[in-house]
């Protein structure tokens, strides 16, 4: 449908002009226009070869070029430069300015561009002059979806004559397509096929908006590759590198996919069962290129390759899955460039020179930002650029940045390969400044050197005079103490184990004596022992660190002289019933009140020195 009320509307525009003719812009006439619309790939270029003649009395100095509004909404380049004769066109460095007009009584449905000479035509005097238009979207897919088998089929639509102001004397037209399959196409007088060209012509003696509308059916399965958006950064470091970051968000502009992909039939027969996808992108970077990626939002794509000769390096780009109409795709490639490649100096300025669009052959950009990050100090910021894009500044912070680097932005949509130009971005920068990141990197280092100097060397320690450190050395020496008080209480167990082992001697042997003899060891110890611990007790109760644990030292203390008494009495039982022949029943009714004292406080004892040795 859509397409219908595309040929409407050229057909309406036409149509109207019929009315127009009378209007007469100046005396020139095109004596002879050579038409080529090369439709082998997505973008449509349509090259003009125009011989132009100035009938009039006064001269002319300037060329309008006419395109209908449904054409001149997809005109995304033009360009006109001087022939010379034997297909050689003129190089003065820069093609004719071309700007857009409004000329008195042009119909509104119109849009008029008009090319400057270089110098006034004469009356009588004649010129070539060639024009190229580049045209995106002007390709329609029809039908506009189809199946994973079907092949892709595109219209076109224009005018076999040449749409002008002017009248033409001799006029043709070549329609060159891809492949020689042609479903329609419309038959004028004066049609011949060859091939896959189509050729319109000649006509003779056209009068001005002269029109013969003509559409072209065609199959074509070339990549309909569409960047929606394409970001390009920039970032020089005059430490010698640039380094280029491209963000792509690509899109199959072709018949959209219906129906079910099956892979198993496209990795069979991919130009039966695929012939619309693409499957590759090739990428033409500059010759001495560098640490080429290229990877997603998952990470990095290997399915990618790389060759490269003196003149240039080429990028083998394959996304991870073939894509058909209406498809689309996400990915970077990013790339070092040395930097003596690109960047000048003029009159006391540096320069940045670089090519603006895509390295992606055959690419169309819908809306492409190209960010030049310069190094942080640049100043005095100017931008040239080949054709017209919106500019801006923005800053981008990036690591030992103090205030950022300047970022010069450029903006430009509907974006084609031709206007892949150099543009040039001149800055001041002091050498100086060079010097700031190494500067900012040895102090770091410099100062955490001293830090740890200062560290190593300080005593970082707690005053010796403060109340919280008085307090700590109070209380180690209170538990040193108490660990003490521990130790004498388990020498003093250990010399009742040794008295109760004489005992048990003197039950298997009878040796009175030596079990008298093990008493008095076992007294002196004990006298001994009590000696060390008076002290001890001494100092904690004058310690206020040892408040709360005192009462406990002091119960662990009194419970082992108990024990103490408890075992010298009963040993002396045991000693004089032996002496005096007393035995059997008698002897353990007299210590059996005491060996069940005893065995209650060796418990105690025990439990009071697991409960300190808790605290």
């Amino acid at each position: 449908m859509g397409l219908r009320l595309d040929l409407l509307s050229l057909f309406t525009t036409l149509a109207l002009l019929s009315t127009t003719t009378t209007i007469v812009l100046s005396d020139v006439i095109l004596s002879k226009v050579d038409r080529r619309i090369d439709l082998t790939s997505q973008i449509v270029r349509l090259t003009s070869k125009l011989k132009v003649e100035n009938a009039g009395p006064g001269p002319v100095s300037e060329i309008l070029l006419t395109f209908p509004e449904v054409q001149a909404k997809d005109l995304a380049y033009l360009t006109a430069a001087l022939n010379e004769g034997k297909g050689k066109v003129r190089n003065s460095g820069s093609s004719l300015p071309i700007n857009v007009v409004n000329p008195e009584g042009m119909p509104p449905s119109l849009t008029c561009h008009s090319i400057s000479l270089p110098k006034a035509l004469a009356e009588g005097d004649s010129l070539t002059i060639d024009v190229l238009a580049v045209f995106t979207h002007a390709l329609r897919p029809f039908p506009e979806e189809i199946t994973q088998a079907d092949i892709q089929l595109v219209l076109f639509q224009d005018t076999a004559h040449y749409l002008s102001p002017y009248a033409v004397n001799v006029q043709s037209l070549t329609v060159k397509l891809p492949k020689a399959r042609i479903e329609t196409y419309t038959k004028l007088e004066n049609t011949n096929v060859h091939g896959s060209d189509i050729k319109y012509g000649p006509y003779q003696n056209l009068p001005p908006f002269s029109y013969a509308p003509v559409a072209v059916h065609f199959e074509t399965n070339q990549p309909f590759a569409v960047a929606q958006e394409l970001v390009r950064e920039i970032e020089i470091s005059h430490w010698g590198n640039v380094q280029v970051t491209e963000h792509y968000n690509i899109v199959h502009g072709g018949a959209k996919s219906k129906g079910e992909f099956s892979r198993l039939d496209f990795q069979a027969r991919p130009h039966l069962r695929g012939a619309s996808a693409f499957r590759n992108l090739v990428a033409k970077l500059p010759p001495r290129a560098h640490s080429i990626y290229y990877r997603d939002e998952i990470g990095n794509i290997s399915t990618s390759n790389i060759w490269g000769d003196p003149k240039k390096t080429e990028l083998l780009i394959e996304p991870r899955y073939p894509l058909f109409g209406g498809w689309r795709t996400t990915f970077t490639i990013g790339y070092g460039l040395p930097l003596q490649d690109f960047l000048f100096e003029s009159e006391g300025k540096r320069f940045i020179n670089f090519s603006f669009g895509s390295p992606i052959n055959d690419l169309v950009i819908d809306n492409i930002i190209v960010k030049v990050v310069l190094p942080e100090g640049s100043n005095d910021i100017f931008t040239s650029t080949p054709f017209p894009a919106k500019q801006g500044q923005e800053t981008k912070i990036s690591h030992l940045d103090v205030v950022g680097r300047p970022v010069v932005v450029l903006e430009k949509t509907n974006v084609v390969p031709e206007h892949n130009q150099y543009f040039q971005v001149y800055y001041r920068f002091s050498s100086l400044s060079m010097l700031r990141e190494p500067f900012m990197l040895i102090s770091g280092f410099f100062f955490i050197f001293v830090a740890c100097i200062v560290y190593m060397h300080v005593d970082m320690s707690i005053s010796k005079t403060s109340a919280s450190y008085l307090a700590k050395m109070q209380w180690d020496e209170v538990r040193a103490t108490i660990q003490q008080v521990q130790s004498v209480i388990n020498q003093c167990l250990y010399t009742h184990e040794k008295l109760e082992a004489s005992l048990r001697d003197l039950s298997r042997t009878g040796d009175v004596q030596a079990c008298k003899t093990a008493r008095k060891t076992a007294d002196s110890l004990l006298n001994e022992y009590s000696k060390e611990l008076k002290p001890l007790l001494s100092f904690l109760q004058s310690s206020p660190q040892a408040t709360q644990i005192l009462p406990k030292v002091e119960e662990l203390v009194a419970k082992e002289r108990e024990l103490q008494e408890r075992l010298i009495a009963k040993h002396s039982t045991i000693v004089d019933c032996y002496e005096k022949k007393i035995g059997g029943r008698e002897l353990e009714n007299r210590v059996a009140s005491q060996q069940q004292k005893v065995v209650v406080l060796k418990q105690e004892v025990e439990d009071l020195l697991d409960y300190i040795e808790e605290i």
